[in-house]
């Protein structure tokens, strides 16, 4: 539940620990030139002008944008359904698609969820070999986010997708942080999207633009993507806001993605000898990670409003463990980021700690 109080706190802070800070809509509307071109259903403007460039920069023959990223990936899953006439989807038990959209696959698309692997670790390649069933698709969520953004080894992610295309069905890539493992992996997107037959990618996340996001894949793939886009109610009249600034953001902070890794590290380097602060993964092995504090969730609750009436946000509230004094926080690192000192930054995870 949202509280007013701090909502405004947060929009009063002039800097930020975590990505591109407290987003307001005065900026958000400011990476919608001006002089953008419309379009009409999806078809034409900046959103053609969109699709055709994220299909470059991941290296495939078409894409589409999407208003929601959740949409997104139900529909690409529905046609590779189709297409193979089965419902089992393989996946990390912790990727979002299982976690976070509330049994959509099955209540919606009739698909069915099959975890494999530890939920504790990474999906790799020998955990598929306890799958027996053929299904319609594997997906690979790059980089794992609830586990604080680890990376399987490039090779194990190849290996991966040619253990779908081995088993006569298609591996689909869970992006919505694939600018974030291109840089983890010091590879280009279009690398990171070539093992994959068809990828998510977000722009709201680390791009830092407005909701919306894309899939992209060979042109028939897509093709049917656009028309389960309008039977999902996703083809509005006019997407032309979200996509004209999913493509000044996309310009302007893809290249800025090896500077956030560095960061990342460099946080890590600087909080993880304070008592009571553990860095997940340590190091960071993408522009993202995970602080395990040991402090409860009200002392912390009283040290971010505190650092927020100083003007500077960290976060609302913490993520609960196992343990009742532990506490768990994602750090996704942008521009906010890389503007503050790094002093700054570890007085701050020392106060929400409790070890100062």
């Amino acid at each position: 539940m949202s509280d007013p109080d701090l909502d405004a706190l947060r929009l009063a802070c002039d800097r930020a620990l975590t990505g591109h800070g407290p987003q307001r809509a005065a900026d958000l509307l400011a990476t919608i030139p001006p002089d953008t071109e419309m379009d009409r259903y999806g078809t034409g403007g900046v959103v053609a002008e969109l699709e055709a460039e994220v299909a470059q920069v991941l290296g495939k023959p078409a894409a589409v944008y999407l208003p929601s990223g959740t949409m997104a990936q139900q529909a690409v899953l529905r046609v590779h359904a189709g297409r193979s006439r089965r419902q089992t989807v393989v996946g990390h038990p912790e990727c979002h698609l299982f976690r976070h959209e509330g049994g959509a696959l099955a209540r919606l698309q009739g698909l069915v969820e099959r975890p494999v692997g530890d939920r504790h670790r990474m999906l790799l390649r020998a955990d598929l070999d306890d799958v027996a069933e053929t299904p319609a698709a594997l997906v690979v969520e790059l980089p794992q986010r609830d586990l604080g953004g680890p990376l399987p080894p490039w090779d194990d992610v190849v290996e991966q997708a040619a253990w779908a295309h081995d088993h006569a069905t298609v591996a689909h890539l869970d992006g919505a942080r694939l600018w974030e493992a291109a840089a983890g992996y010091e590879l280009p997107p279009s690398d990171v999207a070539a093992p994959f037959d068809t990828v998510y990618v977000s722009f709201y996340k680390g791009i830092g633009a407005l909701a919306g996001c894309a899939v992209a894949g060979p042109a028939d793939v897509v093709a049917e993507v656009r028309e389960w886009r309008g039977r999902m109610g996703g083809t509005l009249f006019g997407l032309w806001p979200g996509a004209a600034s999913a493509l000044t953001c996309l310009r302007r902070r893809l290249p800025l993605f090896p500077a956030y890794l560095e960061r990342a590290r460099e946080v890590a380097d600087a909080v993880r000898d304070l008592p009571g602060v553990r860095v997940v993964p340590d190091p960071p092995e993408t522009p993202m990670l995970h602080l395990l504090l040991s402090t409860t969730p009200d002392a912390f609750r009283a040290a971010a409003r505190a650092l927020a009436e100083e003007g500077l946000w960290t976060w609302a509230q913490p993520g609960v463990t196992g343990d009742p004094t532990v506490v768990r926080v994602e750090l996704p690192v942008g521009d906010a980021t890389l503007a503050l000192s790094l002093e700054e930054a570890r007085t701050a995870v020392a106060r929400l700690a409790g070890a100062v």
